[in-house]
């Protein structure tokens, strides 16, 4: 078996069920088979599916600059598969807060984002992500042709976003999003100096 046939048939369907294992969890933990959701289990389901969401996005920003550094071309069969995920995560991130946490009442919906202008960006990195998500396919990219390129250069604004988003959202420990900044940051500085290289 090639390494293409094998990446195809063995590690394809491998990582794809490892990305789908964070929202597995939610589900097993959500009716107290894997575990709890704690006291607030709205706003646990609200956390983790925005954490994986922009866990997500990093990882597929960074199989290129790692396809470069390795050597490994194989690599970039996965990015398609991870972006996808990042944006599933993502909307399973926005409609939880929308159906489950405002129950579709637009007066609140509207008020929560007038006072925490947060969420506005949060909604904005998501409009990104869902232009990506559906010019994703080699159809999308024959028709789009060089813009398809620059459109999709557009995952680095939604994980700035995402990072920022984060960033506002929490109220004292910025650990986490400040760890989610700095890899990003490299990210960038990597795209930026094979930008330059070229």
């Amino acid at each position: 078996m090639d390494t293409l046939t094998q990446i195809r048939l063995v590690w394809k369907p491998l990582v794809f069920l490892a990305c789908l294992a964070p929202f597995a969890l939610v589900v097993g933990d959500t009716f107290g088979i894997t575990g709890s959701l704690g006291a607030n289990p709205i706003e646990a389901i609200i956390d983790r599916f925005g954490n994986w969401s922009l866990r997500f996005l990093l990882i597929t920003l960074a199989v290129t600059p790692l396809r470069r550094l390795t050597g490994r071309h194989w690599m970039q069969g996965f990015r398609r598969m991870l972006g996808l995920f990042a944006f599933f995560y993502v909307l399973m991130h926005f409609l939880t807060w929308l159906i489950l946490d405002q129950g579709l009442l637009w007066p609140a919906i509207l008020e929560d984002v007038a006072e925490r202008p947060f969420i506005a960006i949060g909604v904005l990195a998501l409009l990104l992500l869902t232009a990506l998500a559906l010019t994703s396919t080699d159809g999308m990219r024959r028709r789009l042709g060089r813009r398809w390129q620059s459109l999709h250069n557009m995952a680095y604004v939604a994980a700035i976003l995402g990072v920022w988003h984060y960033w506002w959202q929490v109220k004292q420990d910025i650990a986490e999003p400040l760890f989610h900044a700095a890899i990003l940051a490299v990210l960038l500085g990597l795209r930026v100096r094979g930008q330059l290289r070229r």
